[in-house]
Order: structure tokens, then C-alpha cells, then sequence
């Protein structure tokens, strides 16, 4: 089930949450809405839900070519998982999964034998099976979630909504819970759409990545189309931590300071103001100053818990910048507090003005 956004704008009083707003969403795919606070992510998935309209004329929510927009939320067929989990705690495991079938009317209303044949199939198939009788109380914040899922699972949606799923978790919790979540759609196949502020999250678990930001769509691509070829500054400053300097065009070359960039063979125009963008781990380090290597500072921390050492060293202009190295090379480099040592680029990101390099 596909479903189809064109041109949605909404706004609240004097504020404009979504502005012109276009998206596709493949059938069967898991699509990721990431974005800060008020970037209009959540404000999107409740009007494909149909908990919110858009501004009357703005445009058309389709689910595989049907325009459902003026339909009830119960017409669209929609699971919608909430970040609190919005179980009944008056009610056991297998009640909250079974209320949205229980509540149908009588003529659509399936048997209470396939009720609950579908609820103890679904507890299975969200690793909850034995624990029917539970109430939310019971259990773990993790498991909650699960029920949740299960219940929204329950009424067979065409596409399955998820509003900050994990948002509640800790942080162990939430990474079983996504690691799993991605394994259970490549089970079901259901279209999912969720909403997430978490960076990581986002390019760990979907399929396509949707990067909002001011009601406004900055960047739609895979989780390596918009981490390692980013549209905007935005996307890049978003996506993860990230080293920023300002520089100018001087002879053809982007200049900042002893660093030295090339636009890959496009032209650059002398005089335009340039900054660069360069992640953490494209940072190369040397105890001495060799060919592109040439940019001194000073080692002021490190910290080598971790899969990575992540070391913050100051310029001489007074920047702080974040390297990261293996904790191999970091042996090898022998590195400590207050050492100068020199940088160079490996990887970046150039953006002159109005253009990206």
C-alpha cells in the first residue's frame, strides 16, 4: 500500500507546521521521518493518520491512488503506535491487543475464536506469547511497546504509523527494540512510517530517510544517500556530530586558514564566502606536519571508552574540533593531553554560498 502526499500544508493559529509538503511513500517500505522539534514531522504522520487535516485546499493524502482525506481515521485503516504506549492498564495483554477487533461492529466483527486465535498469533510474532494475561503494569517498558505494536497489528492496517516508538526507552532497551522492529518488517511487509529525532535510528532502521526541518522537506534518500552525499547544510550539521570551518574562495581554491580545498573540478569563484563541513572520523591526524596535513592544534581531551577514541583538540584561532581514530591508531600515535599535533582532511563536504560541491 502506497501512499501519496501532495502539496499538505498546515498551520496552527499564526504558526505554519508544514509548508507545501510532497512525499511518496513506497508500498511495503519502512520510512523514516527525522527531524528536530517542530520541524513538522509529527504534525505529518498524524494527517496521514487522519488524527489531524490539513488547511482546507492545501492539497491530498492518497493511499495507493484512493484519495482518503476526507475519510475518518477508522476508514483509513491505519495501526498507529504512540510513544507512551497508550495501553488500557485496566486491561491484560491479550485484551489490548484484541480491542480494536472487539469494538468493531457486530457485522464486521470477526468470531471470539478467530479473535483469539489472531491475538495469541500476533503475541507470538511480537515475542510476547505466554504473557497474555499480564497487565501493562507487569511489564517492561520494552514490552509495552510490543503490545502496543501487536494491538496496532491486530486490525490488519494498510499502513502502520509510528510516533517516537522507542522515545520512552532506555537507551540499551531501544536498541534491541529498533534492531528487532527492523526484523519484523522484513516479515510483514506492512508500509510503516516513523517519526524520530534520533539520528541514528533513522539511518539504522529505515529504508528511506525523510530529514525535516521548519515544515520543509531538506533531504529524501537512503540512509547513505543522505549521510555521506547530504543536499544542504542543514542535513550534514543534523546528521550526526560534525566539524565546521569558515573560509573563503581565494585563486580558484576554498581557504580556511592552512586548510586548503579543491572543487573537484568545478570552477570556484573567487571572493564567495565557503564552509566546510567535515565529520569526526575524516579527520586525519600526524604528530608532525606532512603535505596535506598542516593544520596545528592541541589536544585538550580523550576519551578511549568506546568502539572509537574520540579526541578534542583547540586551534590556534581557537576552535574546537572533534577527531576520531581507532583505538589502534591511537596507540600507534601514542597521543596525549596538551600535545600539538596537525590535521588534514581525508573526506568533507563544501558549500560556496548558494551551491554544494
Amino acid at each position: 500500500m502506497s501512499i501519496e502526499v501532495q502539496n499538505i500544508t498546515k498551520t496552527f493559529n499564526n504558526f505554519r507546521a508544514l509548508d507545501n509538503v510532497s512525499l511518496h511513500v513506497k508500498s511495503g517500505e519502512l520510512l523514516a521521518l527525522l527531524g528536530p522539534s517542530g520541524s513538522g514531522k509529527t504534525t505529518l504522520l498524524r494527517i496521514i493518520a487522519g488524527l489531524e487535516q490539513a488547511d482546507p485546499g492545501s492539497g491530498a493524502i492518497r493511499f495507493h491512488d484512493e484519495d482518503v482525506a476526507d475519510r475518518h481515521v477508522r476508514e483509513r485503516r491505519v495501526g498507529f503506535v504512540f510513544q507512551h504506549y497508550a495501553l488500557f492498564r485496566h486491561m491484560t495483554v491479550f485484551k489490548n491487543v484484541a480491542f480494536g477487533l472487539e469494538v468493531r461492529p457486530r457485522k464486521l466483527r470477526p468470531s471470539k475464536s478467530e479473535i483469539k486465535d489472531r491475538v495469541h498469533a500476533l503475541l507470538k510474532l511480537v515475542q510476547l506469547d505466554g504473557l497474555a494475561h499480564r497487565y501493562p503494569s507487569q511489564l517492561s517498558g520494552g514490552q509495552r511497546q510490543r503490545v502496543a505494536l501487536a494491538r496496532a497489528l491486530a486490525v490488519e492496517p494498510k499502513v502502520l504509523l509510528l510516533d517516537e516508538p522507542f522515545g520512552a526507552l532506555d537507551a540499551k532497551v531501544r536498541k534491541e527494540l529498533r534492531d528487532w522492529i527492523r526484523k519484523l518488517h522484513d516479515e510483514i511487509h506492512v508500509t510503516s512510517v516513523f517519526v524520530t529525532h534520533d539520528q541514528d535510528e533513522a539511518l539504522e532502521v529505515a529504508d528511506r530517510v525523510v530529514v525535516m526541518n521548519k515544515g520543509r522537506i531538506e533531504q529524501v534518500g537512503t540512509p547513505d544517500e543522505v549521510f555521506h552525499q547530504p543536499k544542504t547544510e542543514f542535513v550534514i550539521d543534523f546528521l550526526g556530530q560534525v566539524n565546521r570551518f569558515q573560509g573563503r574562495i581565494e585563486q580558484g581554491k576554498a581557504v580556511f586558514g592552512p586548510l586548503v580545498v579543491d572543487g573537484n573540478g568545478q570552477a570556484l569563484v573567487d571572493g564567495k564566502g565557503a564552509r566546510l563541513f567535515v565529520r569526526p572520523h575524516d579527520l586525519d591526524v600526524s604528530p608532525v606536519a606532512t603535505g596535506k596535513i598542516t593544520l596545528p592544534a592541541k589536544i585538550v581531551r580523550v576519551q578511549s571508552a568506546g568502539a572509537v577514541v574520540r579526541v578534542e583538540v583547540k586551534t590556534d584561532d581557537g576552535q574546537n574540533l572533534n577527531v576520531e581514530l581507532s583505538h589502534d591508531r591511537f596507540r600507534e600515535l601514542q597521543l596525549q593531553r596538551d600535545q600539538v599535533v596537525y590535521l588534514g582532511v581525508k573526506e568533507s563536504k563544501l558549500f560556496v554560498e548558494d551551491y554544494v560541491i
